[in-house]
């Protein structure tokens, strides 16, 4: 097969395609080698690249999608087609959280927050932003969470690790005014308490590597938490 036919074919899969196409999926369709289609893949992109197109194609959660050029997304927002996901600033902090810390529980984002986020919970779940990874082996076994495939797709991020690095942040200086700390060998959470959160739309994410310290028989991401930006 040609390189400019490779070229026509991937071109028409990811232009007809809702979601990122993975190099594998592609490869598997068209029957090329994989070299072949990210030599095509290559010529798009660079096609692509020059002035006056309205796309791009970029590489996003795990596999490849035309995108429009952020210049021209009023234009694209005026049509109508794609409402902006608008989230509130609650949400906002409780997604950082997730992103940066995952696998997380709930009463770890709440340690940081400082309030509950149950419904904020509910809302990440129904946007199908964030994932139930399983539970953490720890008394009262708590839902641990972290982003979803939607997450990447709508930030405009290939992997967890293309976050921005996280700004220095001085050590907190120690309130003395505080009361009574929390006791840190309480358990997290009840399981019945936290069942309502893991039926409202989150599902175990089975793409995800197992890690050590969760022993709960579910998939649940990885235990570093990523090292390094949105749509």
């Amino acid at each position: 097969m040609k390189t400019d036919d490779i070229k026509a074919i991937v071109e028409s899969l990811l232009f007809a395609s809702g979601v990122p196409l993975p190099l594998r999926r592609l490869v598997e369709v068209i029957g090329a080698t994989k070299t072949e289609v990210k030599e095509a893949l290559a010529a798009l992109r660079a096609e692509y690249t020059g002035p006056y197109r309205g796309v791009r194609l970029r590489e996003v959660a795990g596999g490849y999608q035309f995108r429009t050029v952020a210049d021209y997304a009023d234009y694209v927002h005026a049509l109508g087609r794609d409402k902006p996901v608008k989230l509130s600033r609650a949400a906002l902090e409780t997604l950082a959280i997730i992103a940066y810390r995952q696998p997380v529980t709930k009463i770890e984002i709440e340690a940081i927050r400082g309030v509950d986020v149950d419904g904020v919970l509910h809302s990440l779940l129904t946007r199908k932003l964030i994932t139930v990874l399983g539970r953490k082996d720890v008394p009262g076994r708590p839902w641990i969470y972290g982003t979803s495939q939607q997450f990447l797709e709508i930030f405009n991020l290939d992997s967890i690790t293309d976050l921005p690095p996280l700004p220095e942040l001085h050590a907190p200086t120690a309130n003395t005014y505080a009361k009574d700390t929390p006791d840190s060998t309480a358990p997290e959470d009840s399981e019945s308490s936290r069942a309502l959160l893991a039926a409202s739309g989150g599902t175990v994410d089975p793409s995800r590597p197992r890690a050590g310290e969760w022993t709960n028989g579910h998939t649940s991401g990885n235990n570093r938490g990523p090292a390094t930006g949105p749509h």
